[in-house]
């Protein structure tokens, strides 16, 4: 279990943008967190993947402290696949830099083999993306982070990387958090929806079944 507790959190000489914030995220589930833009749902979901640390509050995984684990436990992905990796290498080594990832993974996104001698410069985000994805897919993985993963894209491209996605997810009991300003998205994708409030606290979505 993925699990923050009372998390506040407030950019230096600032205001803050999240204040006592709890959540749950368990293996296996698709959770939604919906927010508008300016809201502290990139904040937050930083914090949740350990890349930021809050004020107060904190963020455990199964009981224990976030940072106790290692670092492919929980892996965060957001809209922008280019800053991600080094624009000097091939597809292939940005492919193995955290694991090797293997055919099926490859071939679930749909990654073609011809794209794995290109430069990350020679691909469209949609297939970027797909290849930051199979990386963040560690054996390891307990939970992944999705802000705002697909923004960029097109329609199409967007309900086929997550429709992968989600299959790969519910196949190996990940927790996956759908972090967007879509409710439409959300609905489709999600097991249960949460909507983030300034400022701030957590409301379950009650227009869902």
């Amino acid at each position: 279990m993925l699990r923050a507790e009372n998390i506040c959190f407030a950019y230096r000489r600032g205001t803050p943008i999240l204040r006592d914030v709890s959540l749950e995220l368990a293996p296996g589930r698709v959770l939604g967190l919906i927010a508008p833009s300016g809201h502290g749902k990139s904040t937050l979901a930083r914090i949740l993947a350990g890349w930021e640390r809050p004020d107060s509050g904190a963020v455990t995984l199964d009981g224990g402290p976030l940072g106790a684990h290692r670092p492919c436990r929980v892996q965060y992905l957001n809209q922008n696949p280019e800053l991600a990796v080094n624009p000097r290498w091939r597809m292939e080594r940005i492919l193995t830099e955290c694991w090797p990832v293997d055919e099926r993974t490859r071939r679930a996104l749909g990654i073609e083999p011809g794209w794995l001698g290109r430069f990350p410069g020679e691909l469209s985000g949609g297939e970027l993306q797909r290849f930051c994805i199979a990386r963040a897919l560690h054996p390891r993985l307990r939970h992944l982070v999705a802000d705002e993963m697909t923004t960029m894209l097109d329609p199409i491209t967007q309900a086929l990387i997550w429709s992968r996605l989600v299959g790969l997810i519910r196949e190996r009991g990940i927790g996956l958090l759908v972090i967007t300003h879509n409710p439409a998205l959300a609905g489709r994708l999600c097991d249960d929806i949460i909507r983030l409030e300034r400022i701030n606290h957590l409301d379950p979505d009650e227009s869902r079944p």
